[in-house]
């Protein structure tokens, strides 16, 4: 056992009381108000770590409660990118979700994988290359974010008020490291409608959508209308009379859509509504077609592998029918390229563009004196071998130049992250903390 893992081991059960005590935090984005530009709960778990930090003999710098940092040494050549904000809990948890409980070697509560447990692995390798008294010639600096899961306006104005570290990772992904990210795309279209169907599909773009409910009112009005009793006869349609039809799929993150079953394009394939928007809708999004091909899309590269194309809205109400797709294209191909080609066939089909935006592919050399020195600590800690992977979702680093993603995740585990009974095996915690050592003493050594 090394002195590192030693120190770790020993302070097991502190490392566990600060992780529950940032779970008890409910630091989802609320309201703004003066000095607390995502609410005041984001900011309180900021202020916590901080302390934490301060008592570890760190030099501490709070941002306008938008993100806070701790330096270990001075100049930092690396920086190290944690956030303590957290997605909402949902429901069907067993307890609080904000309660850390243990059960069966995993910690479990919300932000346990996602990034509260990794920030306080970052504090603890750090502490235990102090504790160990390993020298380090140059400084790492601990950066706490409080907006990542809302955009990251709060690394957005860090960057306006500090200066990053020359090389950042962010223990925000999975293992090995994370070099290369997808381009991503969103375009909101809408057109007319002009049918009594309400269409209800899709609450958030970056999800294949697993429920699409049609709802359609009957007005005495506007026509005649029978519907079949129980006994078999036939009766005639009172006005108001509601009609539901609930078409269900199996809901997946909009990166990995081939996880999933789309309800909306499941719909359309049904030929339940027969109308032009939607028809040409069908054209354009086939049942089972992940990576856009009828749209003109349909692009890979040999790093990034195929691209993927969502629709993953669909709402019909008020004469309007609006929609939402999820893009993610290889690191071959620009925003622009993409935008052309979604948004004009979109409006050939007689759609109009409401928004398109996005961000470029993100890439960093896996080559690098420092992917490979992540790579050496990877490997020597975990005697698993180190490599370079890219994903079509974006890390907390995509916007960074030279960034990459190192942890926290392992390869083929499945955190529940963002779902209900998000955990962190605590052996994970202690090893998340001997990684990140390792790697600091690798760069900074």
């Amino acid at each position: 056992m090394t002195d590192i893992r030693k120190y770790l081991e020993e302070h097991r059960d502190e490392m566990i009381s600060l992780l529950s005590e940032l779970v008890a935090v409910r630091s989802v984005q609320g309201e703004a108000e003066d000095g607390f530009p995502f609410g005041r709960e984001p900011a309180r778990a900021l202020g916590m770590m901080l302390v934490k930090c301060r008592e570890a003999g760190l030099e501490v710098e709070n941002v306008d409660n938008y993100a806070g940092s701790a330096d270990l040494g001075e100049s930092p050549l690396l920086g190290i990118l944690t956030h303590l904000d957290v997605v909402p809990e949902g429901t069907g948890w067993e307890g609080s979700p904000y309660a850390l409980r243990e059960e069966n070697g995993n910690l479990i509560g919300r932000g346990a994988i996602d990034d509260k447990g990794p920030a306080v692995a970052a504090l603890y390798a750090v502490k235990a290359i102090q504790a160990t008294g390993r020298k380090l010639k140059n400084g790492v600096r601990l950066i706490f974010g409080t907006n990542e899961e809302n955009g990251s306006a709060d690394l957005a104005y860090y960057r306006t008020k500090r200066e990053l570290p020359p090389l950042v990772f962010t223990p925000d992904g999975e293992y090995p490291v994370i070099n290369g990210e997808k381009g991503m795309l969103r375009v909101y279209f809408s057109t007319y409608w002009g049918l009594s169907v309400d269409i209800r599909a899709g609450s958030v773009i970056n999800a294949v959508p697993s429920v699409c409910e049609l709802k359609s009112v009957f007005n005495a009005k506007a026509g005649c209308g029978v519907i079949l009793n129980d006994d078999g006869s036939w009766a005639p349609m009172p006005d108001g009379y509601t009609n539901t039809e609930t078409i269900t799929g199996v809901s997946a993150h909009a990166s990995t859509p081939e996880k999933g079953d789309n309800a909306i394009t499941k719909m359309l394939e049904s030929g339940i509504i027969a109308c032009k928007p939607i028809e040409e809708l069908k054209k354009l999004f086939p049942h089972g077609e992940t990576d856009g091909r009828s749209c003109g899309l349909g692009f890979s590269d040999d790093i990034s592998g195929k691209m993927t194309c969502v629709l993953s809205m669909l709402n019909a109400e008020k004469g309007r029918l609006r929609g939402g797709i999820d893009i993610r294209f290889p690191l071959d191909r620009t925003k622009a390229e993409i935008s052309d080609i979604i948004c004009g066939k979109l409006r050939e089909a007689g759609f109009d563009i409401d928004s398109c935006e996005g961000v470029e592919p993100h890439y960093t050399d896996g080559g690098s004196d420092f992917v490979q020195s992540l790579l050496r600590a990877y490997t020597r800690v975990t005697g698993e071998e180190g490599k370079c992977i890219s994903i079509g979702g974006g890390t907390y680093v995509h916007e960074i130049e030279g960034g990459v993603a190192f942890g926290t995740e392992f390869p083929g585990k499945d955190y529940h992250m963002h779902s209900v009974g998000e955990y962190m095996p605590v052996e994970e915690l202690l090893l998340n903390a001997e990684i990140m050592a390792e790697a600091i003493l690798e760069v900074c050594g």
